[in-house]
This record gives C-alpha cells, structure tokens and sequence, in this order.
C-alpha cells in the first residue's frame, strides 16, 4: 500500500515537471482548434499551420472568443488574428498567423507620406529553427504585425508568418523571441482536403 502511495506521488511530480519543462509538442492540430483551422485550408487550397500551443490566456480557436481578425484576401493571402485585452491596464497578448499561398516575396504595405510602399517585414535580425522549419525573424513590421517581433519562412513555394505584439506582459524582445521558439516548435501542419 505505502509503495503505490510513493509511486502515484512520484507520477504526479514527474507530470508537473513535465508540464513545466514544455511536454512535447502534439503531432496534429488540437481537436478544439482543428475545424477551424482544416476550414481555412481547404479556402485556401494549400497547407496551413495549426499551432498547438499559444500564450497565455490566449488559444487558436478560430471562430473562439480570441479570435480578432480571420481575413482571406482574393489571392487566397490569409490573416488569423488571436488577442486578449488584459483588464485594468494589464496589457494585450496579441498573435498574427498569415500566409501567402503561391507566393514567395515579402509583401509591401503603405509606406509613410512620400513613399508609396516599404517592405511590410522589415529589419531581418537571425534565424530560429524548429520543426523542419528555418525562420527569419523581423523586427520591424506593419500593418497587422506593427510593434510585433515576426518570423517567416518557405514552405512548398509559399510564405508563413506568426508573430506576437511586444506589449505589457510580454513586454521583453527576449520574452517574446521565448514565446515565437516554444509557437515555432508547436507548429503542425494541416493538408486541405482532397475533394
């Protein structure tokens, strides 16, 4: 009796330090999240990444209560928007999922008075990789993506992107570079249905 008492508290420890440790990642788009995510890549036609973590409080439901902005553009580009206004000044967490099917140069945006357009990924500052995946990570962003910290990479001749707003709680460019690894990691890729 005293040894399986000994034996479930240490199964207990070691799932709390697993947890704590970043368990590793699932292998496919959690069951909450993966209508919504298989939805947008059959609109879209080609493959889209499902994350299977995301920062506190937020999580990657599409069509869920952090959902700010799902947009799909006539040449398929999409944006997936997740935010959480913090209360009494708390601050945002606020993360971009986009992608550019067929496409693989950097988008242009508005540019200030005098210049029609600028890249809207801008100030290229090293490389994650995770996943099979190599990231070039962007510090200086517009449009959606303005005050964020972004990464970018190919995949099957398209562009992907995910950042995250650099914005009290997750107020540290180093914070945020933490968080865009552990998203980068969590990443799954989700095939549109054949039809």
């Amino acid at each position: 009796m005293r040894v399986s008492a000994v034996a479930a508290l240490v199964a207990v420890v070691m799932g709390v330090l697993v947890q704590g440790a970043g368990a590793a990642p699932s292998s496919s788009c959690p069951n909450a999240w993966a209508h919504g995510w298989q939805k947008l890549a059959d609109k879209v036609g080609v493959p889209v990444y499902c994350p299977t973590w995301m920062p506190n409080p937020l999580d990657a439901q599409i069509g869920g209560q952090y959902e700010d902005i799902y947009s799909i553009g006539k040449d398929r580009s999409y944006l997936v928007s997740f935010l959480e206004h913090g209360d009494l000044g708390s601050g945002d967490v606020h993360v971009n999922f986009r992608g550019y099917p067929g496409r693989k140069a950097i988008p242009t945006c508005p540019g200030p008075v005098g210049k029609t357009t600028v890249p809207c990924f801008a100030d290229p500052a090293g490389h994650m990789r995770a996943n099979g995946i190599r990231a070039t990570v962007y510090q200086v962003n517009q449009g959606a993506d303005q005050w964020h910290i972004l990464l970018a990479w190919h995949y099957r001749g398209s562009l992907y992107t995910v950042s995250q707003h650099v914005i009290n709680p997750y107020d540290s460019a180093t914070r945020i570079r933490q968080n865009l690894a552990h998203l980068l990691k969590s990443l799954v890729l989700v095939q549109p249905a054949r039809g």
